[in-house]
């Protein structure tokens, strides 16, 4: 097996940079995706199309995950052509999802049964930094896993953080960066709606604040989208519905308060049930009344 062979499963907005970036690097990249001609279209660009995640994990000692959840995952490793039964011993399984932390240590334990290492490596910094290989990785693993990974996980991102010598603290510290990014969206979309119902230029104010003390990383990305009028979904509202959730239910078993992140998961709830659940998550924008939301170029505003 070529040790300069990667898989990765799901060609998502984050996957798809992640593979395009490893095959940059020198990587021959065998990828799969549940929909259909996604794979084949990588191919094209020079990678190799697989049918299931088996058949990517025959060909990689290094299989990495970018699916949506650990149902997802367990339907990667364990389902019909699962990737854990074609893995050798020794192979590692990169899981890049945001989880449960407690289920990723479960995850480990059941891994290594099967002699397949785990790096418990959940990424951050969307569709851009994952294309360009400056996304974030946070990451807990053996230091054998470590050793058979590493000289991925680093042609794969711009920061690799090696938070603990055992899953569960990679997904710790994702939970908590989704905490802030759910509730900075919330804040920065419940910005721009007082500004749109006061009457405020969009634009004018998207200017200012960008420039003061007021702006976030995330106002400045999101509500970018909301001038544009543009909701496709690079990270959708139900993506937030879900983090968020796994945020509540981590601090629920301490009984930790957590009063903002409650709020801004209601709000995307209620994005989610009004319809714009597959949107880009700046539409939970679209739950404040009474606001003229900027139209996409040469539409009318709706």
């Amino acid at each position: 097996m070529n040790e300069r062979t990667v898989g990765v499963i799901g060609l998502g907005a984050m996957g798809l940079g992640i593979a395009r970036t490893l095959r940059q690097r020198g990587y021959r990249v065998h990828v799969c995706d549940a929909r259909d001609g996604v794979a084949t279209a990588f191919a094209a660009e020079g990678g190799v199309a697989c049918a299931s995640p088996a058949e990517v994990a025959a060909q990689a000692r290094v299989v990495v995950s970018v699916v949506v959840n650990a149902v997802q995952t367990e339907q990667v490793l364990f389902g019909p052509h699962g990737a854990a039964a074609a893995m050798s011993p020794g192979s590692v399984f990169v899981m890049c999802s945001t989880v449960d932390p407690n289920w990723s240590i479960a995850l480990e334990a059941r891994l290594a049964r099967q002699g397949i290492l785990y790096v418990d490596a959940p990424i951050s910094g969307g569709a851009v930094r994952a294309a360009s290989g400056e996304m974030t990785m946070m990451t807990a693993a053996t230091p054998t896993a470590y050793a058979a990974a590493g000289e991925v996980l680093e042609a794969m991102a711009g920061k690799v953080y090696r938070l603990g010598d055992r899953a569960g603290a990679g997904s710790q510290v994702k939970i908590i960066n989704q905490l802030l990014a759910g509730v900075h969206i919330a804040a920065a979309a419940e910005a721009m709606a007082l500004g749109l119902r006061e009457g405020v230029d969009p634009a004018a104010l998207y200017e200012v604040i960008t420039h003061s003390a007021g702006n976030s990383w995330m106002f400045e990305n999101r509500m970018a989208h909301v001038l544009a009028g543009d909701y496709t979904p690079l990270s959708a509202v139900d993506i937030f519905v879900k983090d968020l959730g796994l945020v509540l239910d981590t601090a629920r078993a301490s009984k930790f308060p957590l009063p903002l992140a409650a709020t801004a998961h209601q709000m995307f709830m209620q994005a989610s049930s009004a319809g714009h659940a597959q949107e880009d998550d700046s539409a939970v924008i679209k739950i404040f009344p009474g606001i003229r939301l900027p139209a996409p170029a040469g539409k009318e505003g709706a």
